[in-house]
């Protein structure tokens, strides 16, 4: 599934280019330019399935490094300084990793 079916293509390029800069990304601006915050539950759940690249049910460290990628492929990767706080942001159960639930919860925030 393209991330474009679920969230608006120009929504998405603004999000990128807010955060094209390394060290500058902020998870809450992010989710807010992207219209992810106003989407529903499953639609969250849909961004979710997209970024868990390995389909474990989790999005692991190595995957959150990739994370603008998932939503364009010309996307930057996130700096080890921003990959570790969103995943203490998101990881509430203190598993090094971020689950559907941990997800859903951040972005709605």
């Amino acid at each position: 599934m393209a991330m474009s079916s679920i969230l608006n293509a120009d929504d998405i390029k603004k999000a990128l280019d807010a955060f094209a800069v390394a060290d500058s990304f902020d998870h809450k601006k992010f989710f807010e330019i992207l219209g992810l915050r106003a989407k529903s539950a499953d639609d969250v759940k849909k961004v979710f399935t997209v970024l868990d690249a390995d389909n474990s049910g989790y999005i692991e460290e190595e995957e959150l490094k990739f994370v603008l990628k998932g939503f364009a492929k010309d996307g930057r990767d996130l700096t080890d300084k921003e990959t570790k706080a969103f995943l203490k942001a998101a990881d509430k159960d203190g598993d090094g990793k971020i689950g559907v639930d941990e997800f859903t919860a951040l972005v709605k925030e």
